[in-house]
């Protein structure tokens, strides 16, 4: 079937694609709204056309009738055609002007497959026709696996774009539906995925905050580190490690019970685990659940003797922090051969490393003497 070619003024002269929210600039020109502001806010005062002057404060007319047209045009535009440009990456406004909730999976394979393009110019046309808002709302929704997947990857691919794109998504209301996708599915990766993307959202600092904040977000890292699959703790760990950056958040991860399943995870061979356990030391909270953690002493004196130079900087860091104030712990070092490991790298290459091993060593040294009580 032959398929009515697109209209050139539908198009925005600025951005050369479908336009959502037409308005008219004093010039009598029509602009996407979206593209004629970024105009106007990096300072022109001039019609991207004619190039003549505008007033100081040019209004934004809204052109109703155009947009009703463009409206009334996809409407009727058949679906194979929207299929075909979305194959071809030939026409993405179609079909995002298209895209709802509920949507389907050739339309959100369109959408990601336009995130994972990547560059301002695909970002803004998903954030500019709405959907990021269906991309959330389909990262909640359990019932369809296939969907929320696609979401998420486009979420995430969006999220890889900066942090004004991460303040963006939270500004958008991602957090709910991420933390929601946390519970595990059978068969289902949208936990992993979920995971993944709130490390990406973390980055910027105060998305760390906002997301610590959320009275489920650490709870169900917690959770997936502790019930998950291999893939699921890995990405259940990096994302405690990104959030405990932030003070408060080690205090909430602690509280949530994080230590004993990062312990676990650090004895399973994860570098990660062990760095997480060495931001949670460094609070009062942390410290308190890491000296009853079952097997932390014996778990931190492998990782010093075997692991790598920045998992070693962070279990002689945990260890100090924890034996300071607990004799009980310091005697499990020292029995666990950490005093003469600590002999050892108080001359290692790494400043840090060397200092921490330089401290942990008197600290044992003062304990096995009575120093400590």
């Amino acid at each position: 079937m032959e398929v009515e070619e697109l209209p050139e003024d539908f198009r925005c002269p600025i951005s050369l694609e479908v336009m959502t929210d037409p308005v008219i600039l004093s010039s009598g020109h029509t602009f996407d709204r979206a593209s004629i502001q970024r105009w106007l806010d990096s300072g022109n005062r001039t019609c991207p056309l004619t190039k003549l002057p505008l007033p100081p404060s040019p209004s934004l007319i809204p052109n109703h009738a155009l947009r009703s047209l463009i409206s009334n045009f996809l409407a009727h535009r058949p679906v194979a055609a929207v299929a075909t440009a979305a194959s071809h990456g030939a026409d993405d406004a179609v079909i995002l002007a298209r895209l709802s909730f509920p949507s389907d999976r050739p339309s959100l394979a369109a959408v990601l497959r336009l995130a994972q393009r990547g560059g301002l110019a695909a970002h803004s046309l998903v954030a500019d026709t709405g959907a990021a808002s269906v991309l959330l709302r389909h990262a909640a929704a359990p019932d369809r696996p296939d969907l929320q997947n696609l979401a998420l990857r486009a979420l995430l691919h969006l999220s890889l774009e900066g942090d004004d794109a991460r303040v963006g998504l939270v500004a958008e209301g991602a957090i709910d539906p991420v933390v929601a996708a946390l519970r595990r599915g059978p068969g289902c990766t949208a936990a992993a995925l979920a995971a993944t993307l709130l490390t990406s959202l973390a980055v910027v600092e105060v998305n760390k905050a906002t997301i610590g904040a959320h009275p489920a977000a650490i709870p169900r890292l917690v959770a997936l580190l502790q019930d998950g699959d291999v893939r699921e703790r890995r990405e259940a760990a990096t994302a405690l490690y990104e959030l405990c950056k932030f003070a408060e958040n080690r205090r909430r991860a602690a509280r949530a019970g994080a230590v004993q399943p990062l312990v676990h995870f650090a004895r399973d061979g994860s570098e990660r685990a062990v760095r997480v356990l060495g931001l949670l030391s460094k609070c009062l909270e942390g410290k308190e659940a890491m000296r009853k953690a079952v097997g932390l002493v014996g778990v931190m004196a492998e990782v010093v003797r075997a692991g790598s130079p920045r998992a070693t900087e962070h279990a002689l860091m945990a260890l100090n922090l924890v034996c300071s104030d607990s004799k009980d712990k310091a005697l499990q070092a020292i029995e666990a051969g950490v005093l003469d490991l600590c002999s050892v790298l108080s001359g290692d290459v790494n400043q840090k490393t060397r200092k921490n091993a330089m401290e942990l060593g008197l600290l044992l040294e003062k304990s096995r003497f009575g120093g400590l009580s």
